[in-house]
């Protein structure tokens, strides 16, 4: 990157809302709004797990938030391990990237859920 070069990501979280559902929120900001488009992804109590992209689809940065501990292990570490190749990230990048919404959020629609029983 040169001295020049702004920011222009799309912040993508992975939000708990309850034991069998989350959400993928996603925000394009350019400057000073990408940068706390992400640190608010980073701080957000129920972020599970946040990656940061450029307009390229190009992953930058990612990790888990304070909302690991809210789910299993075991779920944690699929969601990063999955996290890139998820079709409902996949959508929210697309529509973030045509630029037509500066945020988006979906359910997620995952198979990697916990399981009745499961610990969390």
């Amino acid at each position: 990157m040169g001295f020049f070069t702004r920011n222009d990501w799309n912040v993508v979280a992975v939000i708990y809302e309850r034991k069998d559902m989350y959400r993928v929120n996603g925000n394009r900001g350019k400057g000073s709004d990408a940068t706390k488009a992400r640190d608010g992804a980073k701080t957000h109590p129920r972020t599970i797990f946040y990656a940061v992209f450029d307009q390229k689809r190009g992953f930058l940065e990612g990790d888990f938030g304070r909302g690991q501990t809210l789910i299993p292990p075991p779920v944690s570490a699929r969601l990063k391990r999955e996290i890139l190749t998820l079709m409902t990230v996949q959508t929210v990048l697309s529509l973030l990237e045509a630029g037509d919404q500066p945020m988006v959020a979906k359910p997620l629609t995952w198979g990697g859920y916990p399981k009745e029983g499961e610990t969390e």
